[in-house]
């Protein structure tokens, strides 16, 4: 079921990416309101990716970046890009990416990216999960837990731009949660083809690395879906890319959270195809202030 007067959800992905460019190194960038606090930050690291690439030759993919996350964004307000071209050495390209929006910096990006070449290989194994076929989509699961769904998370879930599926059922109360780990793991792809740009493949995932990492931090305390205890934000992003890759097949991400304390938790996830190959490694930490806490 879809709204007959969006867009494909893959498509308007696709588009969000799509960014105007307004000098040599600057560029602008849609941030639709959505009726959301805060700008989504997977948002605003996929558009600062696209345009840091957009300043190389398009022959040396990204291999790495690392973001923070300075403030909020406002829903509805077009974000500007600046690009600053670090360095073009022999093997490697660094460019930095400053994101403003009314006039005030809300998030740093440094990306870097790599000439391919030749070199020996080993990795950990993907784990043993079953395959997403064997897995209920993520609005079947809510609406069979909640029924009927309310008119804004429907419209959420026709409008989500990938396929979500848990690997571990979700847990709907507090009791259920008495012995969860502070692990979870999805299987995600875009719900539409993205197109042969591998730039836009990446920046896909990077918009959609950002959708729930940090739901590993919170497992242990309270549901996934839900009134939430606390106020969430993402204060950093860090991302390896390791092998070619689809935004739009299947992929594993595993996450995992290390320690939580101080208010803040940390994240770390990994990105695996349906072969097993790991294609990224992805770290975060959030914030995580209680409702009732002092500000």
């Amino acid at each position: 079921m879809t709204d007959t007067a969006d867009p494909n959800p893959a498509d308007r992905l696709v588009a969000l990416l799509d960014l105007e460019r307004i000098e040599e190194n600057i560029f602008r960038g849609r941030s639709p309101d959505e009726h959301l606090q805060r700008v989504f930050g997977g948002q605003v690291a996929g558009q600062a990716l696209v345009a840091a690439g957009r300043t190389t030759d398009g022959g040396r993919p990204v291999h790495s970046l690392h973001a923070y996350f300075l403030r909020p964004g406002r829903p509805g307000v077009p974000i500007v890009y600046q690009v600053e071209r670090v360095r073009d050495g022999r093997s490697f390209t660094t460019r930095r990416v400053v994101a403003v929006q009314q006039g005030r910096t809300i998030f740093h990006l440094t990306a870097s990216f790599h000439r391919p070449e030749p070199g020996f290989e080993q990795q950990l194994p993907m784990p043993a999960v079953p395959g997403p076929e064997e897995l209920p989509g993520l609005a079947d699961e809510l609406r069979e837990h909640l029924g009927e769904l309310p008119d804004a998370l429907a419209r959420m879930t026709r409008r989500q731009a990938f396929d979500i599926r848990y690997v571990e059922r979700l847990r709907w109360t507090t009791e259920a949660l008495s012995d969860a780990e502070p692990r979870s793991a999805v299987w995600m792809r875009a719900v539409g083809p993205l197109g042969d740009d591998p730039l836009v493949h990446t920046c896909a995932l990077t918009y959609a690395s950002d959708m729930m990492l940090l739901d590993a931090v919170r497992l242990p305390v309270e549901p996934l879906w839900g009134p939430r205890g606390f106020d969430v934000a993402s204060l950093d992003h860090a991302m390896w890319f390791h092998r070619p890759f689809r935004a739009d097949e299947w992929f594993l991400y595993q996450q995992e959270s290390p320690i939580a304390t101080g208010a803040r938790g940390l994240a770390r996830g990994q990105i695996y195809d349906s072969a097993g190959a790991l294609l990224v490694s992805v770290m975060q930490e959030g914030l995580f202030r209680p409702h009732d806490a002092p500000r």
